[in-house]
């Protein structure tokens, strides 16, 4: 009688650890998905900084950018610190956006385009129990942005705002916040899907150095500072182990 409790009782208690869903304390996950960057973009004016060598520090009035939406792959790799407290690390295919006139260049339209770079380590606290299939959560983190294959594409607008050609562009390196919500829903215990919204804080600033600036083909140095501060999706499907 007693052999036969105790090997009921292990059946039963494999059969609950099989029902389990893997959100609890020491489970690793791994995810990927869809990335949607919506930039709530704006921009100070274009400032002239120099033209061959000599200062000029002069914003221009009216002028101003603006960068687009755009969607790439996701993944991210996360660890159950505890039962609640998860880190996660999210990355994806560097996503390109297009650059547009705003102000007084809307006219020219595109301007150029560069690829975002923008991981990202964040800890969430996930609400309900361990073994709920819905569990809603908020996170906290922290992500280095930069820019990689930034370029002026717009001849028109080389020639006719910065006054010669060609124009190379480079832009600075920062440190943001991300700020995270989300749920995940567990369909047994090894596969779960999940939406989460980000908000990014963030600007950067673009130097462009344009060479055959006038008729001694002087170079100029610009500069352009966007803030992007963009809304970040992710839908994903991921798995637990």
């Amino acid at each position: 009688m007693k052999l036969q409790q105790a090997i009921t009782g292990t059946v039963a208690a494999l059969a609950c650890a099989t029902a389990a869903h893997a959100q609890t304390a020491g489970t690793f996950y791994l995810s990927t998905g869809w990335f949607h960057f919506s930039p709530q973009s704006s921009s100070d004016p274009l400032k002239v900084i120099s033209i061959g060598g000599t200062p000029v520090n002069q914003p221009v009035a009216g002028t101003g950018a603006s960068v687009d939406n755009s969607d790439t792959i996701g993944i991210s790799a996360g660890y159950f610190i505890t039962d609640h407290l998860a880190a996660e690390l999210e990355g994806g295919v560097p996503p390109k956006f297009n650059l547009n006139g705003a102000g007084s260049f809307t006219p020219y339209g595109k301007l150029g385009s560069a690829r975002l770079w923008s991981p990202a380590l964040l800890v969430k606290w996930h609400f309900m129990k361990p073994d709920d299939k819905f569990r809603p959560y908020v996170g906290i983190g922290v992500t280095r942005v930069w820019f990689s294959d930034a370029q002026i594409t717009n001849n028109a607008f080389q020639s006719g705002v910065l006054h010669g050609g060609p124009t190379s562009v480079s832009t600075d390196r920062s440190w943001s916040p991300v700020f995270n919500a989300g749920f995940n829903y567990a369909f047994n215990k090894h596969w779960f899907a999940g939406v989460s919204v980000s908000y990014i804080p963030v600007s950067v600033t673009a130097d462009l150095t344009t060479s055959n600036v006038g008729p001694f083909g002087l170079t100029a140095h610009t500069q352009a500072k966007i803030k992007l501060n963009p809304i970040v999706t992710f839908a994903k499907i991921g798995y637990a182990f």
